[in-house]
């Protein structure tokens, strides 16, 4: 409780940053379809939040270092602020990427921030409770907020967008009137891509299928929802199904990565990946039960994908490496990410709601085969570190995880 007590200010700023940040990419779907936006606009939305994604994640250890914790996190703060409220002055898709652009560059400058600050403040004997509390508090923050994506839908469009920047405002407020000392500002860390590769290529080639995955199926699935009929507050139950099924795949499939061989796992997955995609397009048609059960079982059986991968690369990487080798595997789930919504969403222009899982399931098609190649190539690691969830949420993710790994 006491552990609780003490990292309150960071985990109350995560729940607004999650309720403001996780409201946005639906409701600018909802709301771009209806104002005239092309379905492969809407795309270019998302992957412009994580091209701005892309920019925090880099900026904000240099911004650190420069300005101290505070002080940046404010500034990402303005800027995701300023994103959100903009979004009322002007409808054009362009500038509405614009804005896109400066939302993610504030959901990753914040979350590097809130990360580092908690890196600095725990102990290898709270590093565990510590992150199963961030973890617990950041996924229960993303699933309440598909539930506000209803009724967001439902009011104007001004007032809709005011509430999701006085939530970015207000998540300053926790940091800002802690008494709780601020961090010593840390040094910037190295961004190696080629790390990610030479370490593993079957881990790299699978977080870019996860943000495919996950990217096209959070910025493009309004799209999907609309087009097999679900209203607005459907899609935000659409979108929190997938999120619980991602949740409840963690500990399950975290057993099995750490009892066989991850390749294997990683392989199964994938397969269990193309299934579910394939049953999604089958209860299309069949009413709203029908897409939420598929919704729930696509989540459980992609969402620990970027986990798994991670914990794979791991485990041929020594602990010096740890921290750059989880910011290069971010950096190629980055880059996935950026091109997954606006590629999904002008292949539903064209064909259709079922270009989503059919591109999907194709990407992982070519996982299963890029990992049975792998398997020929290379034995499996003599030594396993141990699973640990791994939120997508900054570079700085790796200095929280990389202890827990060398256990």
């Amino acid at each position: 409780m006491r552990l609780l007590f003490s990292f309150a200010p960071l985990f109350a700023s995560v729940v607004m940053l999650q309720l403001s940040s996780g409201g946005v990419g639906p409701l600018d779907a909802l709301t771009g379809l209806a104002a005239g936006f092309s379905r492969a606009e809407v795309g270019a939305l998302g992957s412009a939040h994580f091209f701005g994604f892309f920019i925090g994640c880099w900026w904000a250890p240099r911004l650190m270092s420069d300005v101290g914790h505070a002080r940046a996190y404010a500034t990402f703060t303005a800027l995701g602020a300023i994103g959100l409220a903009a979004h009322v002055l002007v409808t054009d898709p362009l500038w509405w990427s614009l804005f896109r652009v400066s939302t993610g560059i504030c959901v990753a400058g914040c979350y590097t921030v809130i990360e580092a600050w908690l890196h600095a403040k725990v102990t290898n004997q709270t590093r565990g409770r510590a992150m199963g509390t961030y973890r617990i508090v950041d996924v229960s923050g993303s699933f309440v907020a598909q539930f506000m994506i209803g009724a967001l839908a439902d009011m104007p469009t001004y007032i809709a967008y005011n509430i999701l920047t006085i939530l970015c405002c207000a998540s300053i407020l926790p940091l800002g009137m802690s008494t709780s000392s601020q961090p010593v500002s840390p040094l910037a860390g190295r961004l190696r891509p080629g790390l990610a590769w030479a370490r593993s290529p079957l881990a790299t080639a699978a977080v870019v299928v996860a943000a495919l995955s996950a990217a096209s199926f959070r910025m493009v699935g309004p799209i999907y929802g609309q087009e097999v009929g679900l209203g607005a507050d459907q899609i935000g139950y659409f979108l929190a199904i997938y999120v619980l099924g991602g949740a409840l795949a963690q500990y399950p499939v975290g057993w099995l990565a750490d009892k066989f061989d991850r390749r294997r796992v990683l392989i199964w997955l994938s397969v269990a990946a193309i299934l579910a995609s394939l049953l999604t397009l089958a209860l299309s048609g069949t009413g709203p039960v029908g897409i939420m059960a598929s919704a729930a079982i696509f989540g459980f059986t992609t969402f620990p994908i970027y986990s798994i991968s991670a914990a794979h690369a791991h485990d041929y990487a020594t602990p010096e490496e740890r921290i750059e080798l989880s910011a290069a595997l971010m950096f190629f789930y980055a880059v996935g990410a950026i091109a997954a919504p606006l590629g999904t969403a002008q292949l539903i222009e064209i064909f259709g709601p079922s270009a989503l899982f059919t591109v999907i399931s194709l990407a992982h098609v070519v996982l299963v085969g890029f990992g049975l190649y792998r398997m020929r190539r290379r034995p499996a690691a003599p030594r396993r570190t141990p699973y640990v969830y791994a939120p997508r949420t900054s570079f700085w993710v790796g200095r929280l995880t990389g202890r827990s790994r060398d256990r």
